[in-house]
């Protein structure tokens, strides 16, 4: 059992596109006493913590940590809007070791990508910078929906981690769930912008199992080649509702249950 939130994205900001930065802090206050009423294995962010200002870190990282299950983070663009010196400071004040990386549980593998790898962003290095303006540059004029400046793509040194990390878990017999930021299904303006690598990437292997992200406040859910594309609503949004989940594995489905906006599905794992 797991705890899910997405886009809490505060700061000390006025309202913006139907965003209620100010309410999130009392938001997340009560998602975390609605989890800790479970004992639940862990609970992860799935991007766009804050908006903005460094400070907003400081705001309501006291109130995560009081989660009483382990906790991960899914690094959202909005988390990287912090000024170009804050940037790598991001990385440590979330505890992340590593900008993508994988966990196990039970005979699950759960790897989180890092979807600002190459973007506008999230980029820290002159390298990544490049490679940036080349994947950019190189999809811009294909009249896709999703190549804008504030979403992201997977660098080759990732694509090549998560093939190793399929490996594994195919030799260990393990399903695999991915967490994100960026969608990779329906296809919208929310999506990663080498989405077609990455699915060549993940094609051969049957035991993934889901993909799971934010970033899309408005939720959405695809079912492809037996995957459950889920998107999770963003809890910044609307004046007065809250949107967060919990989602319960068994060994053929996967319970998730809603909170406000939220809505309860089940998705059978084939």
């Amino acid at each position: 059992k797991i705890g899910i939130i997405s886009d809490c994205q505060y700061c000390d900001c006025e309202i913006k596109w139907d965003r209620y930065y100010k309410k999130s802090p009392q938001r997340l206050k009560d998602a975390v006493a609605e989890l800790n009423k479970d004992s639940l294995n862990y609970t992860i962010h799935l991007g766009d913590f804050i908006d903005q200002k460094m400070g907003s870190l400081d705001s309501i990282l006291p109130t995560w940590h009081n989660l009483k299950s382990n906790t991960y983070h899914v690094l959202g663009n909005h988390d990287f809007d912090v000024g170009e010196t804050n940037k790598e400071k991001i990385i440590s004040k979330l505890d992340l070791k590593n900008r993508y990386y994988s966990f196990s549980k039970n005979d699950w593998r759960f790897i989180v990508l890092d979807g600002n790898d190459l973007s506008f962003y999230g980029t820290t290095t002159k390298t990544k910078k490049q490679q940036t303006d080349s994947l950019y540059n190189l999809l811009k004029d294909k009249n896709l929906p999703y190549v804008k400046k504030y979403n992201g793509g997977l660098s080759k040194a990732q694509l090549n981690w998560v093939k190793t990390e399929l490996e594994e878990a195919k030799a260990k017999n393990q399903n695999v769930g991915f967490y994100c930021h960026f969608p990779i299904y329906p296809i919208d303006q929310h999506n990663i912008w080498n989405r077609e690598q990455f699915l060549q990437v993940i094609k051969p292997y049957k035991n993934v199992k889901f993909f799971f992200n934010g970033h899309n406040h408005a939720g959405a859910y695809e079912l492809v080649n037996n995957i459950h594309y889920l998107t999770f609503k963003g809890m910044v949004d609307t004046e007065n509702t809250s949107a967060f989940a919990k989602a319960k594995f068994t060994k053929d489905t996967i319970f998730i249950h809603g909170y406000e906006r939220e809505p309860s599905r089940k998705l059978v794992i084939k």
